[in-house]
């Protein structure tokens, strides 16, 4: 198949069933396999032309959002198909290779120090917004606060996953961080069957996790760190809280294991994966989301540190517990 442009590659990608001891089958969900290697192609170029549609963003144009990275990559590959100019604002939590691969398309980066909470003045969300309104013939799709994101992943993720599925998955896990994938394609999934469980995975010293007093954490592109429209808490059936350690060790897992080289956020999913699948049946069809590639962190260290074995996470001894979702998270 040929497309006329790259832009017409995004999404489609494979479902491959992970060779994990359970009851029921599991399957992973390869969103790496986008052209711009993560799930956020799909809701970026959404969300770009969503506008256009709208004409709030115009020919020559300025792209402007903040980022974690993928979304930042995202934004400027399409910027750079459509000829807009874009200015990406992240954190300096973010890996060297997904800042590389920012500029590399022709972005201007701007970095911000680490916040505790995104509306400080100096977060990197709050500067994208303000550059936002200093320039002229700009637009910020906002990932963070933008339901367009939510709507992207209800009208392409979601129809993808139960069609490829044949309409028989049971258990979707994704990682909350925006929470326009949970959201998006719990919405979708929820809609064609109501008994099909969703569960977000959130860091255990996330905002919400942590009622409002987050503590610092090295995963990339997960943590509910903000209350927003986007997270839509009523398809969530449960949040799965992980450690980094724990995260990481999935990490080693399903490289050395299964030959699955994973980012940090979908070792979150697969962390919290280990914690349910013993709940599941011969009928059970999960999901997981493996939303961008471990080659965006290997700088990072992540498949040499040592915390537990690689057989102690397969055995699935890990130590947070899985937590009933009973609401929204505690604002500031």
């Amino acid at each position: 198949m040929s497309y006329p442009s790259l832009l017409g590659a995004i999404g489609n990608t494979p479902l491959v069933a992970v060779p994990l001891q359970s009851e029921g089958t599991i399957l992973a969900k390869l969103e790496y396999l986008n052209p711009g290697g993560s799930v956020k192609d799909r809701s970026a170029l959404y969300m770009v032309e969503h506008a256009e549609k709208a004409g709030i963003l115009k020919p020559g144009g300025t792209l402007i959002d903040a980022s974690s990275g993928n979304h930042g990559i995202a934004l400027a590959m399409i910027g750079a198909i459509k000829g807009y100019r874009v200015i990406i604002v992240v954190s300096e939590k973010i890996s060297k290779e997904k800042l590389q691969t920012i500029k590399a398309y022709g972005a201007e980066v701007i970095v911000c120090k680490p916040t505790e909470f995104i509306d400080d003045p100096q977060s990197y969300h709050f500067v994208a917004q303000r550059l936002a309104q200093e320039i002229p013939n700009s637009f910020m799709p906002n990932q963070y606060y933008n339901v367009v994101n939510r709507e992207a992943h209800q009208s392409l993720l979601g129809p993808e996953m139960w069609n490829q599925t044949n309409g028989t998955i049971t258990h979707f896990f994704a990682g909350a961080g925006t929470g326009g994938t949970v959201s998006g394609v719990g919405r979708y999934l929820k809609s064609k069957n109501p008994n099909i469980k969703v569960y977000g995975i959130d860091s255990v010293n996330s905002f919400r996790s942590t009622n409002g007093h987050p503590k610092p954490y090295s995963l990339e592109g997960i943590g509910i760190d903000f209350t927003s429209e986007v997270l839509d808490y009523n398809v969530i059936d449960k949040i799965v809280t992980v450690s980094d350690a724990e995260s990481i060790d999935a990490l080693k897992l399903l490289a050395k294991e299964f030959g699955m080289l994973i980012g940090p956020s979908s070792g979150a999913v697969f962390a919290g994966l280990l914690k349910e699948k013993d709940t599941f049946t011969k009928d059970s069809v999960a999901v997981i989301m493996f939303s961008d590639s471990g080659r965006a962190y290997l700088s990072k260290g992540f498949y040499d540190v040592q915390g537990e074995t690689v057989a102690q996470a397969y055995s699935n001894t890990m130590s947070s517990e899985a937590v009933q979702f009973d609401g929204p998270a505690t604002t500031k």
